[in-house]
């Protein structure tokens, strides 16, 4: 291992030869699951769990990325395209299981209602709060109003959530009181309880002590990072010194969040003007890909036209460069 990767590296246990094989083997992954296509007679089932594979890859790879050391600031475009991910894994599993309901998450098992959380709190600390929306329309038609930290969380950058008083895991209650705390001491108390059993409440998750085999075989460790916590730590405006003395507490994304700043505002976009994409956005607002059937995606002034994911050429659903049109104000 080298000294550079081994002082860029954000977790000990992380080996350089470790991450080019597994980081390597999600790209391979995503690349061959992205090649089950729809077609006439095919196989829902296949796709859904073709379409949940690439969204789970997608993810770990980003984590991974992270534990690396891999700059924060560009992984906030890979956050698009795990969205978009599972999005077609919803799509897919709906018409495999016959329901509309049928959610990105099933937030009552605990290594998916972590990884729902995790995605949540990534979009505050990348600054990808145009995202929520999407990410709670995975889950709400099954999961609104049935958890207080999925509310409490959307809460910060959505308008319309419910407020209420039950959860689905008993090992987030610290988490869920550190945002009621009657004062910054409080809630870091309740932060820092949360941080210190955390990993030990994880025990049922299949990546739990993953760290103790690198070994090809299994390639199940991509970083153990209490997202949510820092995020929450973020949100409140606390500071997080006291905090950062926990292994999974990932201070450089809190650090990111808060040192982050939009890019220079330009002249603001009249309505029916484009920008491609990379492009620093001149105005906050819904914009449109055109040419892709996509929804519209709120961008912030300042910030870089993003990508579509979409099929390309092959049909492979990849992230591809699009010519964005701004459509109405936010």
């Amino acid at each position: 291992m080298t000294d550079d990767f081994s002082n860029r590296r954000r977790q000990r246990f992380i080996s350089e030869p470790y991450y080019t094989w597994l980081s390597g083997n999600l790209v391979q992954s995503i690349d061959k699951l992205s090649r089950i296509l729809p077609a006439n007679g095919s196989d829902e089932q296949k796709l859904a769990t073709a379409a949940s594979f690439r969204a789970s890859d997608r993810f770990e790879l980003l984590m991974l990325r992270y534990t690396a050391g891999e700059p924060i600031a560009l992984l906030r475009a890979e956050m698009d395209g795990i969205v978009a991910e599972y999005e077609q894994a919803v799509k897919w599993q709906g018409k495999a299981q016959g329901r509309l309901d049928w959610p990105a998450f099933r937030l009552s098992e605990l290594a998916e209602y972590e990884r729902a959380m995790q995605l949540i709190g990534l979009c505050f600390l990348l600054h990808r709060q145009d995202l929520l929306p999407r990410i709670a329309a995975l889950e709400d038609p099954l999961y609104r109003g049935r958890d207080a930290l999925y509310e409490d969380l959307l809460d910060c950058g959505l308008d319309g959530r419910l407020d209420v008083d039950v959860w689905f895991h008993e090992s987030y209650r610290n988490c869920v009181n550190s945002m009621y705390g009657d004062s910054d001491d409080e809630s870091l108390a309740d932060l820092n309880a949360y941080l210190e059993k955390w990993y030990s409440s994880m025990s049922s998750a299949d990546w739990h002590d993953s760290h103790l085999d690198l070994s090809e075989k299994k390639g199940l460790y991509f970083g153990y990072w209490a997202i949510e916590a820092a995020a929450v730590a973020f949100l409140l405006g606390v500071d997080d010194t006291s905090l950062r003395e926990h292994h999974v507490y990932p201070k450089d994304l809190g650090d990111f969040a808060r040192a982050f700043e939009p890019e220079e505002k330009t002249a603001a976009a009249p309505e029916g003007s484009t920008l491609r994409t990379g492009q620093v956005c001149p105005e906050t607002g819904i914009w449109k890909a055109v040419g892709y059937n996509v929804p519209g995606v709120l961008v912030q002034t300042g910030e870089r036209m993003p990508e579509v994911f979409a099929p390309d050429r092959s049909g492979a659903h990849r992230p591809q460069a699009a010519v964005w049109e701004f459509g109405r104000k936010a």
